[in-house]
């Protein structure tokens, strides 16, 4: 998303995250073991595995936690059976929105979370009239206090990033998925920490919203989406604009 949206999304769901850090470290257990069964549970041959290795580093996941999905994969540990899908439609303000779910019971998830589209006045959209306006990137959030805007474009793009932009609260980072491990490793290597870190969609284009209302009514259907025990991700193509950020609170 864009640096806008970003940053006033991070803001507005900070506690709310925090509050529900169970459930976002089994979400990346379970593709953990996903990646894991699919190409081994060696970081260094599996790139699937390193990139949620650094998702899971982002959120300070325990190292317990990530070991025991490795072995759910590699089937030293009993482990269920996921199946990827995905969902797509419209929020308020004509605010596009996929989702990626993992289910051991697609016809529960399908029932559930087109429930959840329908309290919010929506429904499906066909597959791909949403997310053929989006693209699958690298995002790294680093916050703006006390960073060198030069230096920190050094590292990046010299890791391979494509881009870095910037506002009042920091940089969003941008890369293609090939290089996201690099430019993570980067980072580290140079001592700067990442505010938010992750390797899914991104919008091609947003739609700029200067209604607090709006704003709001769509990150109650995104956190609504979130709650479900089978939703992975949420994207949306929303960008806040900066004169309602602390209205959304």
């Amino acid at each position: 998303m864009s640096g806008h949206s970003k940053w006033a999304t991070i803001k507005h769901k900070k506690g709310a995250a925090d509050a529900k850090r169970g459930k976002i470290f089994s979400r990346i257990a379970k593709e953990i073991t996903i990646v894991v069964k699919h190409g081994g549970g060696d970081p260094g041959n599996n790139p699937s595995l390193r990139t949620l290795l650094q998702k899971a580093k982002s959120v300070d996941m325990p190292n317990d936690n990530i070991d025991r999905a490795v072995k759910k994969g590699t089937g030293e540990l009993q482990a269920e059976t996921y199946e990827e899908v995905s969902y797509e439609g419209y929020a308020a303000g004509g605010i596009g929105v996929v989702v990626k779910a993992l289910t051991d019971n697609k016809n529960r998830a399908a029932s559930e979370i087109r429930n959840i589209f329908k309290k919010n006045n929506s429904d499906f959209a066909a597959q791909g009239s949403v997310s053929r306006n989006f693209e699958r990137k690298g995002t790294v959030l680093v916050a703006r206090e006390g960073r060198d805007e030069d230096a920190l474009m050094e590292v990046v793009l010299n890791a391979g990033a494509d881009d870095m932009a910037s506002d009042d609260n920091g940089f969003e980072i941008t890369c293609a998925p090939a290089a996201y491990n690099d430019v993570c490793a980067a980072l580290e290597k140079a001592g700067i920490p990442a505010v938010s870190s992750e390797c899914g969609l991104k919008p091609t284009s947003t739609t700029n919203i200067t209604d607090a209302a709006v704003a709001k009514a769509v990150l109650k259907f995104v956190s609504m989406l979130e709650d479900n025990d089978d939703v992975q991700d949420v994207y949306h193509n929303m960008d806040v604009d900066d004169s309602i950020a602390d209205q959304m609170e």
